[in-house]
């Protein structure tokens, strides 16, 4: 059986308008894919320690013990065992909030998530066919002269092709705090957007 990893980083709980979105898009899933587990991992609740001094002194020296079984990288190896991905996470000064980096800081793992080969290449390690990010912004984005200043999704992109995973795919509902926009009718397309995705994904 298939195992799909929901990552929850929507600090607003059950009030995020991201949540309620990735909620639709989980619920339409299941249906399609009774055959697939989901596992959620709660950053709100599952509170990982940033990459101050002590841990990563801690971290380094387990690594150089060859000991990554340890507790400290179980979050890891749940990343990379995984075979499908999603994030949810809202759109904050232009990125996301930060316990998802501190999160992607404890997963990024040498030998667990991603690797190099006898050349010095970077290799990645992570088992999953895609990632999606379901996220919420409150202007728009994804306009040409606007793009350039979204730096959330990029980042995710980019790491999917560190960890080895080849599809990276976007669910995003913007403008919903743009006051000549109906947020409604935008919420309501994405939910639709939703659905579609979720046979597909």
């Amino acid at each position: 059986m298939s195992e799909l990893l929901f990552v929850n980083a929507c600090v607003r709980g059950e009030r995020s308008r991201t949540l309620a979105l990735a909620r639709h898009f989980l619920s339409e899933y299941v249906k399609n894919h009774p055959e697939v587990t989901v596992t959620e991992r709660n950053l709100m609740t599952e509170r990982l320690e940033p990459q101050y001094p002590e841990v990563l002194e801690h971290r380094d020296e387990l690594w150089n013990a060859g000991k990554l079984d340890d507790p400290s990288f179980d979050a890891a190896w749940q990343f990379a065992k995984a075979d499908k991905i999603v994030i949810a996470a809202p759109f904050w000064d232009l990125s996301y909030p930060a316990i998802l980096k501190i999160y992607l800081e404890r997963i990024s793992v040498c030998d667990i998530t991603f690797g190099y080969d006898a050349d010095g290449n970077s290799v990645g390690l992570s088992r999953a066919e895609k990632l999606l990010l379901i996220t919420t912004r409150g202007g728009s984005f994804s306009l040409p002269e606007t793009a350039w200043m979204e730096s959330g999704a990029h980042h995710l992109k980019a790491l999917c092709a560190m960890y080895g995973i080849p599809a990276f795919q976007l669910l995003c509902a913007e403008g919903l705090d743009d006051v000549r926009n109906n947020k409604e009718a935008i919420l309501a397309q994405a939910m639709g957007e939703a659905r579609v995705l979720a046979t597909q994904f």
